[in-house]
C-alpha cells in the first residue's frame, strides 16, 4: 500500500468510519421523498380533477393509494433492509420513486395516476426503515452509541419537507402544471442515488448469498405472513376511510385476517411480524400505540384546523398555510433540542401535555379569534410535534432488537399512517359538510379527551 493510498482513502471508506455530515445527509435525504409526496398532492388535486373530469371522491384515491402503499410497504421494506442490506433496499426504493414519478408524468388517465402513486408509495417506504437500519449498523461498526442528533436529523428532515410540500407544489403547478409534481421525483431520486452511492458504506448482509441468495431472502421474508398483513391492513384502512357510513364487514374481515396472521406468525420459523416479540416487548408495543394515537391527534389538527380556517374563518389557502408555518418551524427547533436530551420519559410526558393543551385551545377558537391566539395554537402544536416525533422514534430505536431495526421502524410508520387515515374520517364526522365553530369544538372535545388519556398512560409508563 502506497503512502498516497494511505493519505487519500476513497470518500466512501472515510465516511464509513464516523457519523459524518455526509453520512447523516445521505440517510436523511430519503426521508424527504415520502412527506413531500404526501403533502404536495394536496395542491394538485383540483387541477388533476379538472384534467380528467374527476370529482373529489375519485381524486381522493390519489391520497389514499399512497397511504395504503406506504402503510404496507414500510414494514415490508424494513424487513427487506434487515435481510438483504439497508443500502441495497434504499437504492431500490429510490429507483421505484423515479419510476413512479415518470409514470405519473406520462399518465393519460386517473387510474394510471393511482398506479403511479402506489409505486411512489412503495418506493418512498424504503427510505425511513432503511435509514434507521443504516444508522444502527454504523453504530455497531463504530462500537459507539448513536448520537441523538443523527436520529433528530431524520425527524427534522421529515417535518421540514412536510411543511414545504404544499408551497413547493404550488410553485411547480404555476411553472408547468400538475404533471411537474410527479416529474420532480426524478431529480430528487437522482440526488438520493448519488448521495447513497458516494457517502454510505456498503452493506454487510446477514444472509450469505452463497448459501441461498435471493431465494433464501424471499423465503425468510415470509410471503404468506406478508400477504395476510397486507389483506388485514387494507381492510382496516378502507374501513377507517369512511367512519360516517361504516362498512362493518370490513372490520370483521380485518379481525379474521389479523387472527389468521397471528396464528401463522406464531408457527413461522422466520415471521414477517414477530408476534411473540410484540407480546413480550411491551415497551415497544406501547410505543407503537402511543405514536399512533399521537399522530391521530396531530393529523386532526393539521387537516381539521386548516379546513376550519378556510371554510369557517374565511381565510385564504395561502393565509392558512402561513399560519401553519410557525408550527413546523417550532417543531424543527424543538426536535433538535429533544434529540440531544438523551432521555425519553420527560419529553414524552411534556409532549403529551402539550398535545392535550393544544387540543383544548381549539375549543376556545371562534370565527374572528385574534391572530395572536391562532399563532399560539400553531406554536403549541409545533412544540408537541417536536417532542413527540423525535422521542417516540428514539424510544422505538432503543426498544427494538438490533437485528430487526428496519422492520421495527417500518411498523412505527404504519401506525402513523393509521392515525392519518383515521383522522380524516374523524374530521368528517365532526364537521359534516362544512367546517364550523361547532364542528371544531366537537373535534376539540374528542382530541382533548384522547390527549388526557395519552398523558395519563405516558405518566404511568415511566418504567419502560
Amino acid at each position: 500500500m502506497t503512502a498516497n493510498m494511505v493519505a487519500e482513502p476513497p470518500a466512501r471508506i472515510r465516511e464509513a468510519g464516523r457519523f459524518s455530515a455526509r453520512f447523516v445527509i445521505a440517510v436523511a435525504f430519503g426521508s424527504v421523498l415520502n412527506p413531500v409526496n404526501s403533502s404536495i398532492i394536496a395542491v394538485a388535486l383540483v387541477s388533476i380533477g379538472r384534467a380528467f373530469g374527476a370529482g373529489a371522491s375519485q381524486t381522493a384515491w390519489l391520497v389514499s393509494a399512497l397511504y395504503l402503499a406506504t402503510a404496507i410497504g414500510q414494514p415490508t421494506m424494513g424487513r427487506l433492509a434487515d435481510l438483504a442490506g439497508p443500502r441495497r433496499v434504499y437504492l431500490a426504493g429510490t429507483v421505484l420513486v423515479a419510476a413512479g414519478g415518470l409514470i405519473g408524468y406520462l399518465a393519460g388517465s386517473l387510474a394510471l395516476l393511482v398506479v403511479s402513486r402506489v409505486v411512489i408509495g412503495f418506493g418512498t417506504s424504503a427510505a425511513y426503515p432503511a435509514a434507521m437500519a443504516l444508522v444502527r449498523r454504523q453504530s455497531q461498526r463504530l462500537h459507539r452509541e448513536t448520537p441523538g442528533s443523527v436520529l433528530g436529523a431524520l425527524a427534522i428532515t421529515s417535518q421540514v419537507s412536510m411543511a414545504v410540500g404544499p408551497p413547493f407544489g404550488g410553485l411547480l403547478i404555476a411553472l408547468g402544471g400538475w404533471r411537474l409534481t410527479f416529474l420532480i421525483n426524478l431529480p430528487l431520486a437522482l440526488a438520493g442515488l448519488v448521495s447513497v452511492l458516494r457517502w454510505l458504506p456498503r452493506d454487510e448482509p446477514r444472509l450469505d448469498p452463497r448459501r441461498g441468495g435471493r431465494p433464501a431472502i424471499v423465503k425468510t421474508l415470509d410471503p404468506a405472513g406478508l400477504g395476510l398483513f397486507a389483506v388485514a391492513l387494507t381492510a382496516l384502512l378502507v374501513f377507517l376511510m369512511d367512519l360516517a357510513a361504516p362498512r362493518w364487514w370490513l372490520l370483521a374481515a380485518t379481525a379474521v385476517a389479523f387472527a389468521a396472521l397471528t396464528a401463522r406468525e406464531l408457527h413461522a420459523q422466520t415471521p414477517f411480524i414477530d408476534v411473540r416479540l410484540l407480546a413480550g416487548n411491551r415497551a415497544l408495543t406501547t410505543t407503537y400505540l402511543r405514536f399512533g394515537a399521537t399522530m391521530l391527534i396531530t393529523y386532526c389538527f393539521v387537516y381539521g384546523w386548516t379546513l376550519w380556517l378556510e371554510q369557517a374563518a374565511g381565510r385564504s389557502a395561502a393565509s392558512a398555510g402561513l399560519l401553519m408555518m410557525p408550527s413546523f418551524a417550532v417543531a424543527a427547533v424543538v426536535s433538535a433540542a429533544a434529540a440531544r436530551l438523551g432521555r425519553l420519559w420527560p419529553p414524552l410526558v411534556a409532549g403529551a401535555a402539550a398535545l392535550t393543551a393544544g387540543s383544548a385551545l381549539l375549543a376556545v377558537l371562534r370565527v374572528g379569534s385574534p391572530l395572536w391566539l391562532l399563532l399560539v395554537v400553531s406554536v403549541v402544536f409545533g412544540v408537541q410535534s417536536g417532542l413527540n416525533v423525535v422521542t417516540n422514534q428514539a424510544a422505538m430505536y432503543a426498544q427494538a432488537p438490533a437485528g430487526a431495526t428496519g422492520a421495527a421502524a417500518g411498523l412505527l410508520r404504519t401506525f402513523m399512517y393509521l392515525g392519518a387515515i383515521a383522522s380524516a374520517s374523524l374530521i368528517g364526522l365532526c364537521y359534516g359538510r362544512e367546517a364550523s365553530d361547532a364542528g371544531l369544538h366537537r373535534l376539540a372535545l374528542i382530541l382533548t379527551a384522547a390527549g388526557a388519556v395519552l398523558l395519563a398512560v405516558t405518566i404511568a409508563d415511566r418504567p419502560r
